[in-house]
């Protein structure tokens, strides 16, 4: 029986619109009908993550269970979230649903560690993300040396992701703080970068950078084709 795939999306629009892009793009397929089924609820108002972890915000894991309701009603086989900051709140999700949830961050740790042996990840990604540790703890636990911006650094992110590509800004509104911070990173060592937020893609394709790079998206895109028993296109 042909598997289909259920994204929580939303968080936000332009990242969930990139994930469904890169499943097509890499689902090795020769025509329409060689494609997966892929349902999709974007909700753009679940709450902020990085706002609920580091100050309390609202809790999104309600919006995020009501999607994930909603998901299961179309028949969906697994769950992915284009949203590296809310798998913080998957151990609270998964106990919600029978659905297997395919997770952003393991992808992306496995990745770094096969495509870039020994090289020095430096993570970009929100505050809340590099608060609750997640691509941290899942780099360790595969030997991976990383590094994380220092405290001007994570700001110059927020400024990327938050009041960049989020907002929908140009990308000249963004370039020097993206620019600042891969230089500083590289300067103290980092060898490769993880884009630990998936506002980030979209900022190194809009600005036309050459990084060597893990985008998690890309990674959950194929886990997504490979669970549903599908060849990834350029394997």
């Amino acid at each position: 029986m042909k598997k289909s795939i259920g994204i929580l999306g939303g968080m936000g629009p332009m990242a969930t619109a990139d994930l469904f892009q890169k499943i097509t793009a890499f689902t090795d397929a020769a025509g329409d009908s060689g494609h997966i089924r892929v349902y999709i609820d974007s909700n753009a108002s679940i709450p902020d993550r990085t706002a609920a972890i580091l100050n309390g915000g609202e809790d999104p894991v309600p919006a995020m269970a009501d999607s994930l309701r909603k998901l299961e009603l179309c028949g969906a086989d697994c769950v992915i979230m284009p949203c590296n900051t809310a798998h913080y709140f998957l151990p609270r999700l998964e106990p919600e649903t029978k659905l297997p949830f395919l997770s952003m961050v393991e992808a992306a740790a496995e990745a770094c560690r096969t495509r870039f042996p020994g090289k020095t990840a430096g993570i970009l990604a929100t505050r809340g993300t590099l608060s609750a540790e997640l691509y941290q703890k899942a780099l360790s636990a595969r030997g991976v040396p990383f590094l994380t911006p220092d405290e001007r650094e994570r700001e110059a992110l927020m400024e990327v992701i938050y009041r960049g590509v989020k907002a929908g800004a140009p990308p000249s509104r963004y370039q020097e703080d993206f620019r600042s911070v891969i230089g500083g990173m590289t300067s103290r060592g980092a060898e490769c970068f993880l884009l630990a937020c998936t506002e980030l893609p979209l900022a190194v394709q809009a600005l036309g950078l050459e990084l060597p790079c893990v985008d998690p998206t890309e990674e959950l895109a194929k886990a997504a084709v490979r669970f549903c028993g599908r060849s990834v296109r350029g394997d």
